[in-house]
């Protein structure tokens, strides 16, 4: 699989380079949708100035990036397009590996089931596991047919992830705006990455990268954790000691990294300056230039002596919903991991489309949920004809002036529940197939060791919780006509 993910490698850094050098780039950078006042190229290169002329870059109100940055670009600012596209090179192999090592662990015989059979294609041996194959395909149930990752299609995956980031548009924009969204997202793929090859130490200091650069992927911390609790065989119970002791180890060594780093960066600056103006300014959200996100609609016409109070209401979403989510989900962390990473693209203060770019490379891994998205074609429309209005409503309300800030934040709202919906259909899907249709998920580590269980399906089982969803669908249709017939009916001549 080298030679294809290569090609995917240079097809993506050959488009970024044609679109660093045509009129389309500066353009780009300006966009909104693709740039916060947090990733803004041009307020890097605004605190670069301040770090020359000896004066700190947190000294007026433009600067919000780490120190870390502000270094790592002083010595590399001639070779910054290099930098970013090779961050999204970086990403798209971690995530790759990632994936391959996380299939590994679903079905340990995978690749070399792959290989043999094309190895002995047209032999007897070859002939044998194919027939086997099929054979074992037939005992499950014909209403979960979706369901069955064979060893074919799972060997593609990892391919897939990494072709949906790097041909993304979303990715392909924040990488020519030079986002520095792009960085961040290399360091949340790497700390996948070290998860799922269940590296304890190297998990914990790129999850403290990734906080001490947006300050949101202290939410990851706990989907990380049950991972490598499974990977240890761990339980996670509370009585059980070695699950504190894990735990413990674990948070001791994120926290232990975190402070060297914020350590490291008062010493290049000899000023404590950047704690307020960098997770300050994402927590206090002072700055209201408009973006993808739901806060700045709300602050900008909200009384002053409130936005206190629902500042915190709104910052609440991301961290509240890891509860909920570890209860539900801790059987399957990686899957945590997923939802938590969307959920932060979807109610940080400052997002781009790079943080939604991130999250979107995941859905091959999940493709056999598809079937329990409502109104997939639907969503799907809403979010590609959103991303098409956001520069077009942007030009009516800014340039031409025959629209407002509504119209704006209309699509905003609009494309933020497409991803509402598309996360929590697939919740539910993942919910079906491990509470009803699957008797043990084949993706969760068990203590018996890391192998796909192989059980039937119960047809009654498995035929209960998928006419209960066609159910619940038909049910849901025929009150939306209503609703929608009821609605239409004082139009009605």
């Amino acid at each position: 699989m080298a030679a294809p993910l290569a090609v995917v490698l240079v097809l993506a850094v050959t488009v970024r380079a044609a679109l660093f050098r045509s009129s389309l780039a500066e353009f780009i950078s300006e966009r909104v949708e693709v740039v916060s006042p947090l990733s803004s190229w041009k307020r890097v290169v605004e605190g670069l100035s301040l770090l020359d002329l000896g004066v700190s870059p947190y000294s007026g109100a433009v600067f919000h990036e780490t120190p870390l940055i502000v270094y790592l670009f002083h010595f590399l600012i001639d070779y910054a397009e290099l930098v970013f596209m090779m961050a999204d090179a970086l990403t798209a192999i971690a995530l790759y590996f990632a994936i391959q090592d996380f299939n590994k662990v679903v079905l340990p015989n995978l690749f070399s089931f792959s290989r043999h059979t094309h190895e002995l294609v047209g032999t007897h041996q070859g002939k044998f596991k194919k027939q086997k194959l099929l054979l074992e395909l037939d005992q499950y149930a014909p209403d979960v047919a979706e369901l069955i990752r064979t060893p074919m299609e799972m060997r593609y995956i990892p391919l897939k992830v990494a072709l949906f980031y790097l041909l993304n548009p979303y990715t392909v924009l924040s990488c020519v705006a030079k986002s520095t969204c792009a960085i961040n997202n290399t360091l949340i793929a790497f700390f996948i990455l070290t998860t799922i090859k269940g590296s304890a130490f190297l998990s914990a200091v790129f999850l403290a990268l990734a906080t001490y650069q947006s300050l949101y992927p202290l939410t990851l911390f706990v989907p990380g954790l049950l991972y490598l609790l499974q990977r240890q065989y761990i339980p996670v119970k509370i009585k059980s000691k070695a699950f504190w002791i894990f735990s413990w180890e674990y948070a001791m060594m994120y926290v232990g990294s975190l402070v060297v780093i914020v350590c490291l960066s008062f010493f290049l600056l000899s000023s404590w300056d950047f704690i307020p103006a960098v997770y300050g300014f994402i927590l206090s959200v002072p700055d209201l230039t408009p973006n993808i996100g739901l806060f700045w609609y709300f602050f900008a016409e909200m009384f002053e002596h409130f936005s206190l109070f629902f500042v915190c209401v709104f910052q609440i979403n991301v961290f509240f919903y890891t509860i909920p989510l570890a209860i539900k989900l801790k059987e399957h962390p990686f899957f945590f991991m997923f939802i938590q990473i969307a959920v932060i693209s979807i109610f940080k203060s400052y997002p781009t489309v790079g943080d939604v770019a991130l999250y979107m490379a995941f859905f091959p891994v999940w493709n056999h949920l598809y079937r329990f998205l409502r109104n997939i074609f639907v969503l799907t429309c809403i979010i590609i004809v959103c991303s098409l209005l956001f520069p077009v409503l942007w030009h009516l309300w800014i340039y031409a002036g025959s629209a407002n800030s509504n119209f704006f934040y209309a699509i905003t709202l609009t494309f933020n529940v497409g991803q509402v919906s598309v996360e929590s259909g697939m919740g539910t899907g993942i919910h079906f197939v491990a509470s009803g249709i699957l008797s043990k998920p084949p993706w969760v580590l068990h203590t018996r060791g890391l192998d796909m269980y192989k059980e039937q399906f119960s047809p009654q089982i498995a035929h209960s919780p998928v006419e209960k969803i066609r159910k619940l669908r038909a049910v849901g249709h025929r009150i939306w006509l209503k609703f929608i017939g009821h609605c239409a009916e004082p139009l009605l001549p």
